[in-house]
């Protein structure tokens, strides 16, 4: 897009591109997202900013009323596979937070220098800058969702220090974290809860959203002890356990979305209501980057549905499920154990290797077993040869992880398929052109091979995988 494009996207308050650019005004100092309601600035005061991050490093601070930092991510980067797309998953997984940028460039193989120019020549910003952003939102969201301390809501951030917190803090909401907090709204989805009962959150996503083909998917998936799906079809939950960097977490995502506008005319977007306990408020920030992938919630699905809409044999399965996502997944390195294992041997590995919950939640006992115990129980065998690969670092699937690097070397190991192998690519490692081997796909369907699957498997033209009924 242009500029003037932009400015036209501004102009009409078009939420298909939230997340996509920010524009900020440079007669107040604000930066915002498109759809903001505010009056619409003269063209000559606004400038435009590929993250939210390069308009913080220029001066500007986040507007109040739209919250410009909450909006759902850039789908460029679950499509991109260069270093800036596989630098900005690991950032949103917190690598430079854990690890550094020194980190960050190690699992790139590239050079601290290269990254940092490569990211501020594209974005307007470095990793820094991106991870900073990013810390702001998480703590944002601390501060007006839970009634942990503010001293502890700075490290759990992932700042370095309170100063460095309050003084980002103050740089981005123009407001101390005290007057943000006293700023939260009360009641609905937003009522402040202690730690202890988890932390409510939104997961923002642009356009309409199918969410019952994905809950039915994890309905039929799901692995007792360590996953579990309750409800009626329209209202179901969906809970699970969380190996974090930190330590553990338990999620409950609902079906139904948080926004009560059904017609296709306001489907410009919402939210999933979730809940999140975790045993270290440090994940928090990884936790939702895991679920926003599981639940393809950074998809832009007006893009996928124009190209896919133009397809004679796709248009009308288009025409029935506007948004239908491609689900990823929350832990990349169970979900390909799970792709080779099959459902009914990934329940007796969780039984025979999983690690207990310290204090289970309902069904939810487990954690799905750590690559390295599957590869000490498992000694023999594909799926041994798997969990090795995995715990040594021979496969990566990480959220940095070169998808193609990743494909030709689970390929590489005896006993994995083709089709186990584009099961793992497409779920584990999020790509949307992924097409199974064998079937002839027409290149019209390029980039979102992967969605148009599903929109065959959504109608019945297609089987589904069968690898969770193994």
């Amino acid at each position: 897009m242009d500029e003037d494009t932009r400015y036209e996207a501004v102009r009409s308050r078009d939420a298909r591109f939230d997340g996509e650019f920010f524009f900020a005004v440079e007669t107040t100092g604000i930066y915002c997202r498109p759809s903001c309601p505010a009056v619409t600035p003269r063209r000559r005061n606004v400038r435009f900013f590929a993250t939210a991050a390069a308009a913080q490093g220029s001066g500007f601070r986040a507007c109040r009323r739209c919250r410009p930092d909450a909006v759902p991510g850039s789908a460029a980067w679950n499509v991109r596979a260069d270093v800036v797309g596989r630098a900005m998953r690991l950032i949103g997984d917190g690598v430079v937070d854990r690890e550094g940028v020194a980190g960050l460039a190690v699992r790139l193989g590239y050079s601290a220098r290269q990254v940092q120019r490569q990211l501020t020549t594209e974005l307007g910003a470095g990793p820094v800058a991106l991870a900073r952003a990013q810390r702001a939102h998480t703590a944002r969201v601390l501060l007006q969702t839970t009634e942990l301390p503010v001293t502890e809501i700075a490290f759990a951030s992932g700042f370095a220090s309170v100063r460095q917190f309050n003084d980002t803090v103050r740089a981005v909401y123009a407001s101390t974290p005290s007057e943000l907090r006293a700023a939260a709204p009360r009641g609905g989805p937003r009522t402040r809860a202690t730690p202890a009962a988890g932390i409510p959150l939104r997961l923002a996503y642009r356009g309409p959203y199918q969410a019952g083909p994905l809950f039915d998917l994890l309905a039929r998936e799901a692995v007792p002890g360590v996953e579990e799906v309750s409800g009626a079809p329209g209202g179901r939950t969906y809970r699970r356990t969380l190996r974090l960097p930190h330590g553990t977490g338990i999620v409950a995502v609902h079906e139904r979305p948080g926004t009560q506008r059904e017609t296709a005319a306001a489907h410009a977007g919402g939210w999933l209501d979730a809940r999140l306990q975790l045993t270290d408020p440090r994940d928090l920030t990884t936790a939702v980057q895991r679920l926003r992938r599981l639940f393809d919630l950074d998809a832009d699905p007006y893009a996928v549905d124009e190209r896919l809409g133009a397809d004679p044999r796709l248009a009308p399965l288009v025409a029935a499920r506007p948004g239908l996502r491609s689900p990823g997944a929350a832990d990349p390195v169970e979900l390909a154990v799970r792709a080779l294992a099959g459902r009914a041997a990934a329940e007796q590995l969780v039984r025979g290797c999983g690690k207990g919950l310290d204090a289970p939640s309902g069904t939810l006992t487990h954690l799905f077993p750590e690559p390295a115990a599957l590869a000490e129980a498992e000694r023999d065998g594909p799926l041994g040869t798997l969990a090795a690969a995995l715990a040594d670092g021979a496969v990566r699937l990480d959220a940095g992880a070169d998808r193609d690097d990743a494909q030709q070397a689970l390929l590489a190991l005896p006993g994995m398929d083709a089709g186990t192998v584009a099961v793992i690519r497409t779920r584990a490692l999020g790509d949307p052109d992924v097409a199974p081997p064998g079937m002839d796909v027409p290149d019209t369907w390029r980039p979102w091979r992967s969605y148009a699957l599903h929109h065959l498997r959504a109608a019945g033209e297609r089987d589904e995988d069968n690898w969770e009924n193994r």
